[in-house]
């Protein structure tokens, strides 16, 4: 049996309501995402990407580390793509995030 849905972050014992597909606690998410790069972190890091929404990503994972991985996961990320690259180049060009 999985893990109830959530949209509360703070519960880390609950499935976040993105990974609704697979029973992965919010917890194991920060671990995961903390972690080194690894394929397990890029498929749970492209599918939040795909999936959640803008404001819930930054509770897991810091600008930089969406615009250092986000060309090598845009196959994953699909239709959301171009949300990301706007986001992440508009902040580049204001001088948000480095180049």
């Amino acid at each position: 049996m999985m893990r109830a849905l959530t949209t509360d972050m703070a519960r880390s014992e609950l499935r976040p309501y993105f990974l609704w597909d697979e029973d992965v606690s919010i917890g194991e998410l920060h671990d995961a995402l903390a972690a080194p790069d690894s394929p397990r972190r890029d498929q749970l890091l492209a599918k939040m990407l795909r999936e959640a929404r803008d404001i819930d990503v930054w509770e897991f994972v810091r600008p930089v580390e969406v615009a250092r991985v986000l060309e090598r996961l845009r196959r994953r990320i699909g239709r959301r793509y171009p949300f990301w690259s706007f986001l992440i180049e508009g902040w580049r060009r204001h001088g948000l995030l480095g180049a």
